[in-house]
């Protein structure tokens, strides 16, 4: 097995463009690949370009339905069916919408492949983790559930195991959907509250479907205002102790940086820092329960320049094993290639100035009154004991 990671990317990738007025503006994607080269970072991996998901990748997922609607409207925007969920405010039609949504795709799925098949030990997509498509229709920003896609292919080549974490704000509602009757799949999914947040889902009730896949769904669902203390405590209170149950065979983590404080779109008060954290912990959690074997997806973030290419050049630099230090100074032809394509300042340091984020472990005490704690509590309460585990 390669000890080198895999970076997945093709420049087309930033043709996922809803338009100007949509806060999914690609730019994201294209600072990062700079601040990751930037950083020397493109030297520590292998950068590899994955071909576009097919037809028969795309239906591991997707109905076939769904998929001649998307090209329906890829070929001809005005023809898009709302029925699909195309068409609408978060999910605008475009021109050439079904091919880049596929290419995507397939750089999930071409990481997962590549390290089932021991090719590399982690591969990162940050362009993925659009977790929010749901096997018939588009939801949230997102097309097509690459996530989901990747899991499902690694299945197919029989891996008997997959566990997925996602820490992205929103609720990983897409995956959680296409793996609720598959015990195979512990899906992971720590999120603002359902109250208060788009999509409305990931009650701690939901724990997958009744029968063998009762327990295979975990939703944390943390109450809006959760800073770095409370969202590490949370982590840490219910990942490890699952994933060292489960014994996945494959950990596939989604990490969408608008968990933010700065973040638009939601209301969790969450560091760049801690979301550093939480990276480097899902490495330590990939080796010491699935072999070291990790795909590491992107996701949501709406702070477009000051959060989302710090966080995931932070998650590059862990995967290929080499950490950026957070009192690292940027490189000043970031910042300028930064103001010369948004006209707006970039950010100094590869920190927001909170490291080392200081958290209480779940084992330190339980506060009835801390509605933190009592999300976690419920969390525990609704899964562990269907796993075996003490709540």
């Amino acid at each position: 097995m390669s000890g080198r990671a895999q970076l997945m990317w093709d420049e087309a990738v930033t043709g996922y463009d809803f338009g100007p007025e949509h806060p999914m503006d690609p730019v994201r994607l294209e600072l990062t690949r700079k601040l990751v080269d930037a950083l020397g970072l493109d030297r520590e991996v292998d950068v590899v370009a994955a071909k576009p998901a097919g037809e028969s990748t795309l239906r591991l997922v997707h109905r076939e339905d769904y998929i001649d609607a998307v090209k329906a409207a890829s070929a001809d925007p005005r023809s898009a069916d709302e029925a699909y969920g195309l068409g609408t405010l978060d999910d605008p039609a475009f021109a050439g919408m079904h091919e880049v949504s596929a290419l995507i795709a397939g750089q999930s799925v071409g990481a997962a492949e590549a390290v089932w098949r021991g090719e590399a030990l982690h591969a990162v997509n940050f362009a993925g983790g659009l977790h929010h498509a749901m096997p018939g229709a588009a939801s949230g920003f997102c097309v097509y559930n690459d996530a989901a896609l990747a899991i499902a292919r690694l299945l197919e080549l029989g891996a008997e195991r997959v566990a997925y974490v996602d820490v992205d704000v929103h609720h990983g509602d897409g995956v959680q959907a296409a793996f609720w009757e598959d015990p195979r799949v512990l899906t992971i999914s720590l999120h603002e509250h359902p109250r208060t947040l788009f999509p409305q889902t990931g009650w701690p009730e939901e724990t997958g479907a009744a029968g063998p896949a009762e327990g295979s769904a975990v939703n944390v669902a943390l109450p809006a205002g959760t800073g770095d203390a409370g969202w590490l405590r949370a982590f840490h209170a219910v990942v490890p102790e699952l994933l060292a149950e489960f014994r996945p065979d494959v950990l596939v983590t989604q990490h969408g940086a608008d968990t933010h404080f700065e973040d638009p779109l939601a209301h969790l008060a969450v560091s760049l820092d801690a979301q550093r954290a939480v990276q480097v912990a899902c490495h330590e959690l990939a080796h010491a329960h699935a072999g070291g074997r990790w795909v590491a997806l992107g996701g949501g973030g709406y702070a477009v320049v000051e959060v989302v290419p710090r966080s995931w050049a932070h998650l590059v630099g862990i995967a290929a094993g080499r950490e950026v230090a957070p009192e690292t100074v940027i490189p000043e032809s970031w910042r300028q290639a930064v103001y010369a394509r948004t006209r707006q300042l970039g950010p100094m340091r590869m920190t927001d100035g909170r490291w080392p984020v200081e958290w209480a472990s779940w084992e330190a005490g339980y506060d009835p009154a801390d509605r933190l704690d009592q999300a976690v509590l419920a969390t525990r309460r609704s899964v562990f004991p269907l796993r075996g585990l003490l709540a």
